[in-house]
């Protein structure tokens, strides 16, 4: 499906069985704020429910009205273009290995696999959530470079909790002999909390707490409408990954959360936002930034940040990501051309652009005032 500037077309006749006609539709750019969309739980369906309930607020007028199911339908279609035959398939295999797992692993500590924001939370952030205000959210957190946030999130015992948790599923896979899949093509070791029952509890995370966040922080690139994610944990250290190598994440938001435990080095280093065509472009001296983890304290940044790990020189250190994506947002960037309201690049080529037109107007300006006086 198309995404059009308008809603000329959102006002396309129904079929004959009484449905829309919805090959001729186009999504809305700006959401139906007052519109509640529909639930889809119950249903069997290839992504995310809350993708689907995210993406409803964008559909065209004319289909908020119709059948849940035909709704479902129409927004399958959008989103499996972002999904290949052959990516169905292994999502398949996924869904099927990850059932397998939730049947035969016994969790250590029951109390992770639902939110309690009293025992999950530090104060500090808790209160800034309840607030829910711009001035709330940056009270307590600071920006030593641009579009990097950090603060405190996690109490220490939940910080424990987890780590003991994670220990505990390693030791399933040892004593089982499961083979696992990791959480990315770059990192040897680390485990994928959704795979072992923990996505709704980062589904909540994201949702509540996340997703207020990003909305005041990184609207331009979606964060208003994050949907989906990617939740899992990293290890670095003696006998596991030592770093990691410069990269963009896939996800709109990234929160990184270091863990524990005891460790020296493993600085993150960040060189700059770039979109996929300057993703390889130089740094300039302002986009330089490094940061030495503290356990509990996060990390929020756009995906499109390149950075990346130093060594890990000694000890371990685990670190919490949720990779934040945005449907609406991936849909309508389908569309741009512009990305200078948050790649780096981008901005300092539509700023030259203006310079350049500047001065070629004084210029001209200039001459005409010598010809008026000749």
């Amino acid at each position: 499906m198309s995404l059009h500037g308008s809603d000329r077309r959102d006002t396309s006749s129904a079929g004959g069985n009484g449905t829309v006609a919805a090959a001729s539709l186009r999504l809305r750019l700006n959401p139906n704020k007052e519109h509640k969309p529909d639930g889809y739980e119950d249903l069997q369906l290839d992504f995310s429910p809350n993708i689907f309930s995210s993406l409803e607020r964008y559909l065209p007028p004319s289909m908020l009205n119709v059948p849940r199911d035909d709704k479902a339908k129409f927004m399958r279609e959008i989103l499996l273009k972002y999904l290949p035959l052959g990516e169905r398939s292994r999502s398949q295999k996924h869904r099927e290995y990850r059932q397998k797992i939730i049947e035969n692993y016994q969790p250590l500590h029951r109390e992770l696999y639902s939110v309690n924001p009293a025992t999950f939370f530090v104060p500090s952030f808790l209160r800034a959530i309840n607030d829910n205000t711009e001035q709330s959210f940056r009270s307590i957190m600071s920006e030593p470079s641009p579009g990097i946030f950090l603060f405190d999130i996690f109490q220490t015992n939940f910080c424990e909790l987890l780590l003991s948790e994670i220990e505990n599923f390693e030791k399933w896979v040892t004593e089982t002999k499961f083979r696992i899949m990791r959480p990315n093509t770059m990192n040897k070791y680390g485990a994928v909390l959704d795979d072992f029952g923990l996505e709704t509890m980062l589904d909540k995370l994201m949702e509540g707490f996340i997703r207020p966040l990003s909305r005041v922080l990184f609207a331009e690139v979606g964060g208003a409408t994050l949907d989906s994610h990617h939740g899992f944990v990293v290890e670095y250290g003696k006998d596991r990954d030592v770093d990691l190598g410069f990269h963009v994440d896939d996800s709109e938001v990234t929160l990184n959360v270091c863990l524990g435990k005891q460790f020296s080095g493993g600085e993150l280093f960040f060189r700059g936002i770039r979109c996929e065509k300057h993703v390889n472009t130089g740094s300039r001296p302002e986009e330089i930034f490094d940061y030495s983890h503290v356990p509990g304290q996060a990390v929020l940044h756009r995906g499109r940040h390149r950075h990346g790990a130093r060594a890990t020189t000694s000890g371990n250190r685990v670190n919490l990501l949720l990779w934040c994506r945005s449907s609406v947002f991936r849909e309508m960037k389908r569309y741009q051309k512009d990305f200078s309201s948050w790649c780096g690049e981008c901005s300092r080529e539509k700023k030259e652009r203006q310079r350049s037109t500047i001065a070629a107007t004084k210029l001209e300006l200039f001459r005409r005032e010598g010809e008026s006086t000749a």
